[in-house]
């Protein structure tokens, strides 16, 4: 399917059989009011915007990448523009309610949050990393948004932009802090991660075709557990302080260790069973996590 390209907002309001927006670069819709019109069957679409949406009710599958969620629940999901996005379109009988906020990145032009907004990870979660929301915090989430909606409903004069981003920002913070306790909240479900990324890391390390395959990469453990790459390194991050990257440095400084301390290897021959290139890359980087060199390690058990 060739997804469709949604280049501003009047054209997402065209295809959704609303009117014209009230401002052309915001516009809040209420998804009670929406009729995706001229489609049937699923839709796949690409946005030049950014689409940050709180749903509820929706019973058909929806895609984002290659990932795919049931939004029955109702929760909240971000996704930043060129990013795709597909499913098919509501039941008859779905009882569908929330919203769907649109920014394109033209209103964001001369504004700090121009260059902030790349700092928020969760644009680049998967769906399926989307941000469960108590009623607590639906309500304040929700009055955010109604705060950005009145503003650009209002005669708009010289203060609404910022205003308006002010408003977005706080909006993304409030999320930033709701993805910080749900990362804490979920111990158990994020615990089995944490399992899942240690036995990973020992099978990847003990296996015998290391030499061929290299290093693991971050996006090969997020690939090997389902999940995007940002959304795995936000949470091991705040459960344990390191990101995916040290992680994998930590499980290879370890079986390096059991290798210098038990067998009879050269360092390059040590490197390279672990996937090095170089032995130079594989002291300098022993070095740094441990402050000794692989030969001053060996010889701290003899």
């Amino acid at each position: 399917m060739t997804p469709i390209r949604l280049k501003t907002i009047t054209e997402a309001h065209r295809l959704l059989g609303l009117p014209s927006p009230e401002h052309p670069l915001i516009s809040i819709l209420n998804y009670a009011d929406l009729k995706v019109t001229g489609f049937e069957g699923e839709l796949s679409a690409l946005f030049d915007f950014y689409y940050i949406s709180l749903k509820k009710g929706f019973t058909n599958k929806l895609f984002y990448g290659q990932q795919t969620y049931d939004f029955d629940e109702g929760m909240m999901y971000f996704v930043a523009p060129n990013q795709l996005l597909r499913g098919a379109g509501p039941e008859p009988d779905d009882d569908l309610s929330g919203w769907v906020l649109l920014i394109h990145p033209d209103l964001l032009w001369g504004t700090s949050l121009a260059k902030t907004i790349k700092k928020y990870d969760f644009f680049d979660y998967a769906v399926n990393e989307a941000l469960f929301l108590s009623d607590k915090e639906k309500t304040i989430i929700n009055g955010i948004v109604e705060n950005i909606k009145t503003e650009y409903q209002n005669n708009i004069d010289k203060f609404s932009q910022d205003i308006i981003i002010s408003h977005i920002e706080t909006l993304l913070n409030y999320s930033e802090r709701f993805y910080q306790r749900q990362f804490i909240t979920r111990k158990k479900s994020n615990h089995q991660v944490l399992d899942q990324v240690e036995q990973l890391l020992n099978t990847y390390f003990d296996d015998e075709d290391l030499i061929s395959k290299g290093l693991p990469s971050v996006q090969y453990i997020a690939e090997s557990l389902n999940i995007s790459s940002k959304y795995l390194g936000s949470l091991l991050k705040q459960l344990t302080g390191q990101t995916t990257q040290q992680h994998i440095h930590e499980k290879l400084i370890e079986k390096a260790k059991e290798r210098l301390s038990t067998t009879s290897l050269s360092v390059s021959e040590i490197a390279y069973e672990l996937g090095f290139e170089h032995s130079q890359s594989f002291s300098k980087l022993f070095k740094t996590k441990t402050n000794q060199s692989p030969l001053e390690f060996r010889a701290g058990f003899n």
